[in-house]
C-alpha cells in the first residue's frame, strides 16, 4: 500500500538512536544540559495546542526523575526524553471523568504555559505532526510498560529500569526484561462493494468500526484474520493481504491492517465478542464519512480503521 505510512503514529522515521541507549555519561550529560523531555501524567502527554509541549530537564516535576528517564532518539539531531510523572497531584481535577472511553479533560501542571496540559492522546492524536505522533506514542507505550511490569517475571523480584528505559533487569536472578508489543489484526473484510464493519458492547451509541483481534502464539497474521472474523461474525474469509500497519499506545499494540475477500455473506455474531455486525455499501460508507447517516457513526479519526476505510473508498488500497 503505497500510503501505509501516513497512517497516525507512522512514517516520521525518528532517528531512535539505539546505539545510545548505554551511554550513561553521554545521556546524562544531555539531561544535565537542560535537553527537552517529555512529561507524561497517567498515559497523557503533555500538549500544547498542536505540539507536544516540550520542557528542561530542569523542570521541577522532571528533576528528581532523571534515573527513569526514558531516551527516545534523536529528532533531527535533538535528544528527545520522556518521563513519567504521574505523582504529581492537581490540586483541582476539572470535573471530567479520566480514564473513560473519551477523556476530555486537562491537567495543567505548574511552569507551563497555559495553552500547554496533559491531555489523553486519543483526543490530540490527529492534531500533532507525524514527528510529535511518533514521539508520544513511543514515549507512552514504554512508560506504560514501566508500570506494569516492575517485577521480574521469573522470580518476582522488583526489577530496574535499563538501557535508558528500553530494558528492565532483574538484580535477583539475572532476567533481563523488554518492552512488549502485542500483535493485533484488523481487517478490512469486503464482499463485493460491501464492507463488513462490527462495534463492540461498551462503545459510544452508532460507533462501527472494522473487526480487529489479537494474533494467537503459533499463528499467522493471515490465520489470525481468517479465525477472528469466523469467530466474531460467522464470515468465511478467503484472500488476505497486507496494507499498513500501526503502532497503537493502548496501551502497546501493533495494529496490522489486513484486506480479507469474504467467501461467505451470512452474519452469525458471537455476542461474547461483539454486539453487532453487518455489510455496507461503498455508497452508504461515503454518506457516514460525510456525517449525513444518522446510525452509523464512522471509525475514529486517527485510528487504522478510519484510514483503511477511508483508502477504500478513494479505491487507493494499492
Amino acid at each position: 500500500m503505497k500510503l501505509a505510512e501516513t497512517v497516525t503514529f507512522g512514517g516520521s522515521a525518528l532517528d531512535r538512536a539505539a546505539q545510545l541507549r548505554d551511554k550513561t555519561d553521554t545521556l546524562a550529560a544531555y539531561l544535565s544540559e537542560g535537553t527537552p523531555v517529555l512529561m507524561i501524567w497517567r498515559g497523557k502527554p503533555l500538549v500544547d495546542g498542536d505540539a507536544l509541549g516540550w520542557v528542561a530537564a530542569t523542570h521541577p516535576l522532571v528533576a528528581d526523575h532523571h534515573a527513569k528517564t526514558v531516551f527516545l532518539g534523536l529528532d533531527d539531531g535533538q535528544p528527545r526524553f520522556a518521563v513519567d510523572v504521574s505523582d504529581w497531584e492537581p490540586e483541582d481535577l476539572d470535573g471530567a471523568e479520566i480514564g473513560g472511553f473519551v477523556d476530555l479533560s486537562e491537567q495543567r501542571p505548574m511552569d507551563v504555559p497555559d495553552t500547554a496540559g496533559f491531555a489523553e492522546l486519543r483526543a490530540t492524536m490527529t492534531r500533532l505532526g507525524p514527528r510529535d505522533a511518533e514521539l508520544a506514542a513511543t514515549g507512552k507505550a514504554v512508560l506504560d510498560w514501566h508500570r506494569s511490569h516492575r517485577f521480574c517475571a521469573r522470580c518476582g523480584a522488583e526489577s530496574a529500569m535499563a538501557m535508558a528505559g528500553w530494558q528492565r533487569n532483574c538484580p535477583s536472578c539475572g532476567g533481563k526484561h523488554f518492552p512488549r508489543t502485542d500483535p493485533v489484526v484488523i481487517m478490512l473484510i469486503t464482499h463485493g462493494n460491501s464492507v463488513l464493519i462490527g462495534r463492540s458492547h461498551f462503545w459510544p451509541e452508532g460507533m462501527y468500526s472494522l473487526l480487529a483481534g489479537f494474533v494467537e502464539p503459533g499463528e499467522t497474521v493471515e490465520a489470525a484474520v481468517r479465525r477472528e472474523v469466523f469467530e466474531e461474525a460467522g464470515v468465511q474469509v478467503g484472500r488476505v493481504d497486507y496494507l499498513a500497519s500501526q503502532p497503537w499506545p493502548f496501551p502497546a499494540s501493533l495494529m496490522i491492517g489486513c484486506h480479507g475477500h469474504a467467501t461467505s455473506t451470512d452474519i452469525t455474531i458471537d455476542p461474547v465478542e461483539i454486539e453487532d455486525a453487518f455489510w455496507v455499501t461503498r455508497e452508504r460508507m461515503m454518506d457516514v464519512f460525510a456525517g449525513n447517516d444518522h446510525t452509523i457513526k464512522p471509525a475514529r479519526k486517527g485510528a487504522i480503521a478510519h484510514f483503511l476505510l477511508a483508502n477504500w473508498l478513494a479505491d487507493t488500497l494499492d
